[in-house]
């Protein structure tokens, strides 16, 4: 083969390798981490944590895991390389669902049987905070501007605004019954929550607080009782919402300009969260009850894999 057509190929080659990332899922009950190969489509190795971990999440630079083991009451700090725990942070009782500041200094952890925020400094290892809040909270987000932090209450059916330079609760948002996950739009603006029991999603404008638009999820075919939205992500451009629709066994695709469902996608049985791919251009779901990862071709809304993990996958995050 001439020079420099192999040359060319190589280069291709290492491009494809450089932008291959690690997916890390959390396995309820299984006490783990699954380790995954997203581009090779295969399980690479699972590795034992604490009691019961469903939150997780990466730093910004991509070298340490944050994990939630609920059942240990704590917040597991792990290396992402060796995969080596390096220590623990003090995150009240049943710890379930937490979000990291942009700055990555400070984790926000929603206390459910405590009805409590902790806020913790990162390096100190500190809760420096314990923000009382409604019943159940579950869904938490910081915006990305960092004036924000969200907490979702499952029994009190509100949205808390907390201010993250009082770190005191400034607003309250009434919205559809169990909301249980928020995120924010990359611009900040925008709130995305979802309701569990009214099958809805709702976008809320960051200013004024209030509900822009209320989204019904209706499958054709599909009960209403079985369509139960957690998880909720945008993607940076502010084009697509993609909501987990747990027992509905689908995702569903809404355009986040005309906040329209525009399709549903048909992923494992009980799909609880999602995460995107660093160059935003795959989707990953856990799910819960098949046990498995769905792969999401975000250029043409297909999926494309499924990665058997273990035992009731729940949280996700991505290493670049």
């Amino acid at each position: 083969m001439h020079p420099i057509k192999l040359a060319g190929m190589a280069a291709v080659l290492f491009a494809t390798v450089a932008q291959a990332e690690t997916v890390f899922v959390t396995l309820e009950k299984d006490n783990a981490i699954a380790v995954l190969d997203p581009v090779e489509g295969k399980l690479i190795k699972t590795v034992p944590v604490g009691q019961r971990p469903r939150g997780i999440a990466i730093s910004q630079d991509g070298k340490t895991l944050f994990v939630a083991t609920s059942d240990d009451d704590s917040i597991r700090i792990i290396d992402a390389e060796t995969l080596k725990e390096t220590g623990k942070l003090p995150s009240g009782e049943d710890p379930e669902t937490f979000a990291l500041s942009p700055d990555g200094k400070l984790m926000y952890v929603s206390n459910e049987d405590d009805a409590e925020v902790t806020v913790i400094d990162i390096a100190a290892k500190k809760a420096v905070e314990k923000i009382k809040v409604g019943v159940e909270p579950e869904g938490i987000a910081v915006s990305p501007d960092n004036k924000w932090a969200i907490s979702a209450s499952e029994t009190t059916n509100m949205l808390h605004w907390i201010d993250t330079k009082s770190r005191k609760i400034v607003e309250n948002s009434l919205v559809d019954p169990r909301p249980r996950a928020a995120s924010f739009t990359a611009d900040s603006q925008q709130l995305w929550a979802t309701s569990e029991m009214a099958g809805t999603v709702q976008v809320l404008d960051s200013n004024s607080k209030q509900i822009l638009q209320t989204i019904k999820l209706d499958v054709q075919g599909v009960s209403s009782d079985q369509i139960q939205p957690v998880g909720v992500i945008v993607d940076k451009e502010r084009r697509y919402a993609y909501v987990a629709m747990g027992p509905a066994n689908r995702v569903a695709v809404i355009n986040a300009q005309t906040l329209q469902v525009e399709k549903f996608l048909l992923v494992g049985q009980r799909v609880w969260n999602l995460a995107f791919s660093p160059d935003q251009k795959r989707l990953y779901t856990t799910n819960g009850v098949s046990n498995d990862v769905s792969i999401i071709d975000l250029e043409n809304h297909k999926v494309s894999k499924s990665i058997a993990v273990g035992r009731y996958p729940w949280g996700v995050a991505v290493k670049p």
